[in-house]
């Protein structure tokens, strides 16, 4: 697989191919970052979809020094945050909780290690859930999303210090309520 500032040239050229192993490789975490904020599956999906369109759309406005992460994760963000303005006008015909989402199964894991992840990820979501929008999205970009801190502190205009010592203390707030939710995990 060609670096990305070849891959990104070459998108940028019209090369479908290019853009194809673009969006394979950075598929998950877009629409991880979907699934944070949309919290329904179909949402998270059609979400993607239109941030990959945005990125496509937006390529040209990728400096060339720019890095791709944080411009990406900024174009995720904004794009789920607007999806989720105009949703707020016109109610939705329904909801379902991510909870009762059906799994995308996966053919790595064994059954027994599918389910395990599933509940694992299941208590994750429910754990988030309850945390503030601002502690969420910092936790989900430096321990989801694995950004840097001076990456996140560009992102949302927060000094580095802040974002550290707050995703401490998010960490240990998100710990208790695992263990609220479920008293044997971690015992």
């Amino acid at each position: 697989m060609p670096d990305l500032n070849t891959l990104l040239t070459r998108c940028r050229q019209g090369d479908d191919l290019a853009w194809e192993a673009l969006v394979r490789l950075y598929q998950a975490r877009v629409f991880g970052v979907a699934m944070q904020f949309m919290r329904d599956r179909e949402e998270a999906r059609d979400a993607a979809q239109e941030i990959f369109i945005r990125l496509y759309k937006g390529l040209d406005r990728l400096d060339e020094g720019q890095s791709f992460l944080p411009w990406m994760l900024r174009v995720a963000r904004n794009s789920c945050i607007d999806r989720l303005r105009r949703s707020k006008v016109r109610s939705p015909e329904f909801a379902i909780p991510v909870e009762d989402a059906p799994e995308i199964p996966s053919t790595d894991p064994s059954p027994e290690q599918e389910t395990m992840m599933d509940a694992r990820q299941d208590l994750l979501y429910r754990a988030l859930g309850q945390l503030n929008e601002s502690d969420r999205e910092l936790i989900m970009l430096k321990d989801i999303q694995e950004m840097k801190v001076d990456e996140i502190s560009e992102l949302l205009s927060i000094p580095t210090g802040t974002i550290k010592s707050r995703t401490f203390r998010i960490r240990i707030e998100l710990a208790k309520v695992v263990r609220q939710l479920d008293p044997a995990y971690g015992a």
